[in-house]
């Protein structure tokens, strides 16, 4: 007689990261339910795992195992599951007499029926006669055709009937990393995202990544395995999961018809308590409106363009093929927009539908929207260069096409591009045109631009109605550092969206945001770049709002403070779709801050990432190369010349001082730097920094004039002052205060060049270092390993299934074992324990 089935997890059990998959306890559950002769039925949606639990009990069961199931091409041959079960013919008239059959032949086995949605009604039937004296466990996909009554009658019999849960995120994303180790974290979470929690999806979107696909790619069998499933679903049900996939966002339920009935039962579609309905897995719901004829495809899309709001509407009617009722809606649509960024994207819309020809005043409005939202390129697109050639849009639509070519850096073409426009047009055309044509001689020669804005100022008055124009004499006086730039800025920022041009508003504010960081005012700028976020962030102005957060923490890694928060937010921002500067911005200030803290090579290989380097942050970029180099202990790498693109103040000079440390690390001891040149304004902090590399003594000014600005400049100028001091008395005492700053910053590479200094005078701090017999736990090293990845808080508690706070736990216990300061610290100091 076999034993009795053990309890616990099954022996064979798949581990996929730091999660069991099948759930041991779901197994478990099935092996306790089956202990004496009983039903367990496992039930659920396609490609959750179904017949891999009853694998499983096959592996666990200390006796004979009968495993069988039912094939859908064959689903009319009678007895069939149970005939493949026992390996012989049965009886295949009366139910009674096939119970008989299999029982005589399975007594004390276990009898495992794969796939029952596809069985005849005679082996139906006899399964609850059978499992009076047998164990039996079968799998059931949800939604199924069962005949009849079938499914009432099998739940009455059923000892358990057990629903396989959904994979847990954290599961799913070791799976797919485990498939595709190449996936960014923001591919897999796509992947775990559209996949909803169903192993199978996982596996198969996870596979044409590594192939070099995207998540958008399709897998047929996975597709053939769901539209399997949602064929049995009746009309209305499919037709409500296929409204959900063209949606592709949760909805009311009362929008999906009587559908969400089945839909629910089935398992495919929560609905929450405000009657949201969304489906398990997205994947699913795109495979069913896959499955749309196209009469129907387009039928359903016009039924749901009635059914949403009109931004939503015009999309589905473009989607229907009606680009001309889509336009009208669209266009529509964009008058009553809550936010700039609502507005454009209508626009956009209406002016890229294939066989409908704008009208001019639809075609300026788009490319306004467009400027005021950030994206000068869609303002080309929807004005390219003939467009100017029609009367409607002409001189108006010169002055934008120049204002977008100014906004991606191309001066030479925007000044091209506004010749045409007279001095007869109206006012507001003619201060367009001037603004574009003084912005465009401040690229190439700011004396030249302060002469020019001095005639403009005669001409629109001192100062000027047109609050972009206004907004360009502001940033010439700042270009010259005229005395009050900073005013002039933040007024003309004011005055412009007072009056309604937000575009001016916004680029002001850039434009100050940018000059306060090249001179040195950190703190300043930081804090400008965060309210005006704050701003775009309220009218939906995405790409403005980025740009606007990637300078402040530009700005916080510059500065050397919660290099932490710098790490976190700027790495959770690079995990997006961002404008080129935005990214530029963004990237310098993760690698510089991983850098500081000690993550070396997560730093460097974020940077050899980047491609596309824009103009406005090349020099930005390349002194991170270069000072993540030296940190690195490469100086080799760090010296040499920065390019031909002209670096801002605070900019330059760091390459400057980075190249003197480089050059002193390799033994160079006499300046490599040709000094600065007629036309160059050094900072006062950077010119007393590379001074005091002749004369030592002036380190301790320099580091002064740091304090205010930088803190790890004032932390690298006392470090240079004791290293370069050959008396103890006088090195030490520059020395330990590099050490405290430094330490209380989180700047773990300059702490430990100032205590390797502090050891050529013979003292040897007492250091916190890890604690005896207090090792990290898996789950703190799998932590600290997404912290070192530049993972946010956020997205460590959703890859882990845990929560934020418990995230943060790990956290403070891996620093306080580690003894490190700061998290980023923590994370090398785990990496580096990793190997």
């Amino acid at each position: 007689m076999p034993a009795a089935v053990p309890v616990g997890v099954p022996a064979g059990r798949a581990t996929v990261g730091a999660a069991v998959w099948p759930p041991a306890d779901l197994v478990a559950a099935a092996v306790d339910a089956l202990r004496n002769p009983g039903l367990v039925v496992i039930a659920g949606a396609p490609g959750t795992g179904r017949s891999t639990v009853l694998k499983r009990l096959g592996e666990t069961f200390r006796g004979t195992v009968f495993a069988g199931g039912a094939l859908a091409m064959l689903r009319g041959v009678p007895a069939l599951p149970l005939s493949r079960a026992v390996r012989v013919r049965l009886p295949s008239h009366e139910a009674p007499l096939l119970a008989e059959a299999v029982r005589s032949r399975v007594r004390h086995g276990l009898l495992l029926l794969d796939d029952l949605q596809w069985a005849d009604p005679l082996t139906v039937a006899a399964l609850p006669a059978i499992a009076e004296h047998c164990r039996i466990a079968v799998t059931l996909r949800t939604p199924h055709r069962l005949p009849g009554d079938a499914e009432q009658v099998l739940r009455a019999a059923a000892t358990a009937w057990l629903n396989v849960p959904a994979m847990p995120a954290d599961a799913a994303a070791a799976l797919v990393r485990q498939i595709a180790p190449g996936a960014t974290t923001a591919v897999v979470a796509d992947v775990v995202r559209r996949a909803g929690g169903v192993p199978l999806a996982v596996t198969a979107i996870a596979k044409h990544v590594a192939q070099g696909g995207t998540p958008l790619d399709s897998d047929k069998g996975l597709a053939y395995t769901v539209a399997g499933a949602l064929a049995d679903l009746n009309r209305p049900a499919r037709t409500a999961m296929a409204a959900l996939g063209l949606l592709g966002r949760p909805v009311t339920a009362t929008v999906l018809g009587e559908g969400i009935t089945e839909l629910t039962g089935t398992g495919l579609v929560e609905v929450d308590a405000a009657g949201i309905a969304a489906p398990v897995s997205p994947y699913t719901a795109e495979v069913a409106a896959g499955l749309l004829e196209p009469a129907e495809r387009v039928a359903l899309h016009r039924r749901l363009a009635g059914l949403v709001p009109p931004r939503e509407a015009a999309r589905h009617l473009a989607a229907a093929g009606a680009h001309t009722d889509a336009y009208q809606v669209a266009v529509r649509a964009a008058r009553s927009a809550a936010s700039t960024g609502e507005r454009a994207e209508l626009l956009l819309l209406a002016c890229d539908l294939p066989g409908v020809s704008p009208a001019a005043d639809v075609r300026l409005d788009a490319a306004r929207a467009a400027l005021a939202a950030g994206r000068p390129g869609s303002c080309l697109r929807v004005l390219p260069a003939d467009a100017v050639t029609d009367p409607a849009v002409g001189a108006v639509g010169a002055v934008l096409r120049g204002e977008a070519l100014l906004q991606q850096g191309n001066a030479t073409a925007a000044a091209d591009a506004v010749t045409t426009v007279g001095d007869g047009e109206p006012g507001e055309v003619v201060g367009a045109r001037d603004r574009v044509r003084l912005l465009a001689t401040l690229s190439r020669d700011p004396d030249a631009a302060l002469a020019r804005a001095e005639e403009l100022l005669r001409v629109h008055g001192d100062a000027p109605a047109h609050p972009g124009l206004r907004a360009a004499i502001a940033a010439v006086r700042a270009g010259t550092r005229r005395p009050g730039w900073e005013y002039g800025l933040a007024s003309a920022a004011s005055a412009a969206g007072q009056a309604g041009d937000v575009l001016a508003a916004r680029w002001s504010a850039w434009l100050l945001v940018e000059t306060l960081t090249a001179d040195a005012r950190l703190t300043e700028a930081s804090n400008a770049a965060a309210a005006a976020a704050a701003a775009c962030a309220g009218d939906l102005a995405y790409s403005w709002q980025t740009r606007f957060i990637a300078a402040q923490l530009w700005c916080d890694a510059l500065r050397g403070d919660e290099i932490d928060e710098v790490v976190r937010r700027a790495g959770d921002l690079t995990d997006r779709t961002l404008p080129a500067v935005a990214r530029g911005y963004a990237v310098a200030a993760a690698s510089l801050a991983e850098a500081d803290g000690g993550l070396l090579a997560p730093a460097r290989a974020r940077l050899d990432a980047l491609t596309g380097r824009p103009s406005s942050t090349g020099p930005v970029l390349d002194w991170v190369t270069r000072e993540a180099a030296w940190l690195d202990g490469q100086p080799d790498h760090a010296v040499g010349r920065a390019g031909d693109l002209p670096a801002p103040p605070l900019v330059d000079g760091l390459r400057r001082i980075t190249a003197r440390w480089a050059a002193y690390d390799a033994g160079d001891t006499a300046s490599p730097d040709a000094g600065f040149g007629e036309g160059d304004r050094p900072l006062a902090a950077v010119a007393t920094t590379l001074d005091a590399w002749k004369a030592p003594d002036l380190f301790a000014a320099a580091a002064a004039a740091w304090r205010d600005l930088a803190r790890r400049e004032e932390v690298r100028c006392l470090l240079a002052q004791g290293t370069l001091e050959e008396d103890a008395e006088r090195a030490v005492p520059p020395l330990l205060e590099a050490e405290r700053l430094a330490e209380e910053a989180g700047l773990v590479v300059l702490l430990g060049r100032t205590r390797r200094a502090l050891r050529r005078h013979a003292i040897r701090r007492d250091t916190r270092g890890r604690r005896a017999g207090d090792d990290l736990t898996d789950r703190e090293r799998d932590v600290l390993r997404l912290v070192a990845n530049g993972e946010p808080t956020r997205r460590i508690a959703g890859q882990l299934g845990i929560s934020r706070e418990t995230v943060e736990t790990h956290i403070r216990s891996g620093m306080r074992k580690l003894g490190a300061r700061t998290r980023t610290e923590a994370a090398a100091l785990a990496i580096e324990d990793l190997g």
